[in-house]
């Protein structure tokens, strides 16, 4: 029996180093090769039946040689071919062959027979005899589906042996036990060169299972013996489809991860699909579970036929072009159908890079590289007076809290004066429509940076309201949308996490109990875009961004995905809260409430108005401030503008002391400049 074995591996061996072989390993036989084989079956069927059956009348009463046995056999594969290539059934990968090519099979025999039975007859009644016997198309059917899967069922044998030879595949767990879960299997046990052997469908139907598909067994899911099944399989590993995400996010996934069980998700079923005419990479496909996923609310969708509709064919200018932001705004305007795009950034490489990238995705949209900072009005100037732009959307500025805690100059100068500039140049060169990306640090603002995009926000809806009160032209209408973190995006959270793991640890966490809303770049600059779609102008945009996120969970989590145990591969260690940061991130304040949209995910909020007059004369006052380059006197003008901006953990604080005694003492009046509308 050893010997036997002996043998059979070297047999399997022998085809697996066969040029033959190879070049069926490496692509599905061909379709004209499958025909020939299934009728092959059916001639061998038919040769059967005709010597061993009475499927035919014997020559000798009909007197006429076209109904030989020969001409029978003709007329039966000319059938079974007809129908073949209707059904096509010889389209199918042979080695991936399961319910959908059986059901194929069966219908070819069906049809088949129920043509020859028809034209039997048709005979009997016209010519007196039937030309066929009901048992021997009965017959020929059984024997011809016999001999199709058991060509199959070979053929798929020895794909499996042989590329199960010597290969270090890694034992993983399917999720789910329905159709798409065990066509995903199926594919990884029988691809080629593939990762993973498949030893398991974990099922999370409530009925008991006992039954194995294709040789893979079929388990019950049970959180308190999940880690059990994983141990019994000797698997540390779940792969699932991208259609499953929902249900890992919201109900699996600390269950997977309290227990070390890794997760892998394949981008899409038919990355696999059996009747693809190309051989299916199933590994490629199968990529590591991102902490992205896991951040739980459905994806933001916007109208895009509708800003299609406004972007096609026209001039867009985007500032901050090179960010995180502004590129992603880039990309979708692009595809979008701009005519021309005008990127202005100060930041030398990455535009260069950009530029590259835009190259060879949209070669067929016309680039303009500006080089120039938004804070530079003459620079600015020429890039509305030589492009024209019709709309403009404005990404550019400081966003780093405790960088602009240090620098409030900086802060101002890019973050307000740079926003007044972009926004009067829209005005005077008759652009459309002028779309702001602010923050949600920009309600009650605990910080500089908070507090330098709130004035932003203050200037250009109080320039909007003022134009549409003193202009008799039409004016640009002028649009804010605010913004949570930004998964991602350059300096956030995630990437250092990532860095961090990498680099072996700690991952540091400012404070425990931190929480802050995500969203992803693609879904921050649809909503830009459905902003500059649907705004009429005076808007502050916000949404739905779904529940806030603990950062210590969200650390917690990335260590787990990485396949390490908090306290003993990794540590966690918390900071203490940066210069101006506060543990939750709102979106409206206290004074605000909302209005609903056409979009459910969108809401406008309703904002306290600001007189232009007033608003110009204080940043006049604060424009000598920074010009003075005093932090103290900078800071305490950007409070007397925006009264709720109360500084944390910075040293700005003692402003906040100071503006309460000129309060009390009645040397200031509390909230003069703005009006609640």
């Amino acid at each position: 029996m050893y010997s036997n074995i002996i043998m059979k591996k070297r047999l399997i061996n022998l085809l697996a180093n066969s040029r033959l072989v190879s070049t069926f390993m490496a692509s599905p036989s061909p379709k004209w090769a499958v025909l020939i084989a299934d009728l092959f079956a059916v001639f061998v069927s038919a040769c059967l039946q005709h010597i061993f059956g009475s499927s035919n009348i014997p020559l000798a009463e009909t007197g006429n040689p076209i109904f030989s046995g020969v001409a029978q056999v003709i007329i039966i594969v000319a059938v079974y071919a007809v129908f073949s290539n209707l059904l096509k059934t010889n389209q199918y990968v042979l080695r991936l062959s399961v319910i959908e090519d059986i059901y194929r099979i069966v219908m070819l025999i069906i049809a088949a027979s129920i043509t020859l039975v028809i034209g039997s007859l048709i005979s009997s009644i016209w010519l007196g005899f039937r030309y066929f016997s009901i048992w021997g198309i009965f017959t020929i059917g059984m024997f011809s589906f016999a001999i199709m899967m058991v060509v199959r069922l070979i053929i798929k044998y020895i794909y499996t042996a042989i590329t199960s030879i010597d290969k270090e595949k890694k034992r993983v767990i399917v999720l789910g036990s329905a159709i798409n879960s065990f066509y995903l299997a199926s594919a990884l046990k029988t691809e080629a060169g593939g990762r993973f052997t498949p030893v398991a469908l974990l099922s999370l139907s409530e009925q008991k299972q006992d039954a194995t598909v294709n040789g893979i067994p079929i388990v019950k899911f049970d959180h308190d013996t999940v880690a059990d099944v994983f141990k019994r399989y000797r698997a540390d590993t779940l792969i699932f489809l991208s259609t499953q995400i929902d249900l890992i996010r919201d109900r699996l996934a600390d269950v997977f991860l309290s227990n070390n069980i890794s997760m892998l998700m394949l981008n899409q079923v038919e990355e696999f699909n059996v009747n693809d005419d190309s051989m299916p990479n199933i590994s490629a496909h199968v990529h590591d579970i991102k902490i992205e996923d896991l951040l739980g609310r459905d994806p933001i969708k916007t109208d895009s036929s509708a800003i299609k509709s406004v972007i096609t064919n026209q001039v867009v200018l985007i500032t901050g072009a090179a960010g995180s932001i502004g590129s992603e705004i880039v990309n979708q305007v692009a595809s979008l159908g701009a005519r021309e795009i005008v990127l202005v950034d100060q930041a030398e490489t990455p535009m260069h890079d950009l530029q590259l990238q835009m190259e060879a995705k949209h070669p067929d949209v016309t680039i303009r590289l500006f080089i120039g900072d938004v804070v530079n009005r003459a620079r600015m100037e020429q890039a509305f007076a030589t492009y024209n732009p019709r709309y403009v959307f404005h990404a550019a500025a400081y966003k780093h809290v405790p960088m602009m805690e240090r620098n409030p100059v900086e802060a101002i100068m890019t973050n307000v004066f740079g926003t007044k500039n972009i926004a009067d140049l829209s005005n005077k060169y008759n652009v459309e429509k002028f779309v702001m990306v602010s923050t949600d640090k920009a309600v009650n603002p605990t910080n500089v940076m908070g507090a330098s995009k709130r004035i932003a926000e203050i200037y250009v809806q109080s320039l909007f309201f003022h134009l549409r009160q003193t202009s008799d032209r039409r004016t640009t209408q002028y649009i804010t949308t605010r913004f949570g973190n930004v998964l991602g995006s350059n300096g956030s959270v995630i990437p250092l996490f990532r860095r961090q793991i990498e680099e072996g640890g700690p991952l540091t966490v400012t404070h425990r109990d931190i929480i802050r809303y995500f969203m992803t770049i693609p879904e921050a600059c649809s909503l830009v875009l459905e902003a500059g779609c649907m705004g009429r102008g005076g808007e502050i945009y916000i949404f739905d961004m779904g529940q806030p996120v603990k950062i210590y969970d969200l650390a917690c989590r990335m260590i787990s995905l990485a396949g390490l145990k908090l306290g003993r591969d990794i540590d966690i260690i918390e900071t203490g809260l940066r210069p101006g940061e506060k543990l939750y991130e709102e979106l409206l304040n206290d004074k605000e409430r909302t209005m609903s949209t056409q979009h459910k995910k969108i809401m406008i909020a309703k904002v306290r108005e600001y007189n232009y007059n007033d608003v110009t004369r204080h940043l006049d006052l604060l424009e000598k401030c920074v010009k003075s380059g005093i932090n103290h006197d900078i800071v305490a003008e950007m409070k007397h503008i925006v009264p709720e901006f109360k500084s944390q953990n910075s040293e700005f604080e003692k402003i906040d002391i100071e503006i309460k005694e000129e309060i009390t003492s009645g040397t200031v009046e509390v909230d003069s400049l703005a009006t609640i509308k």
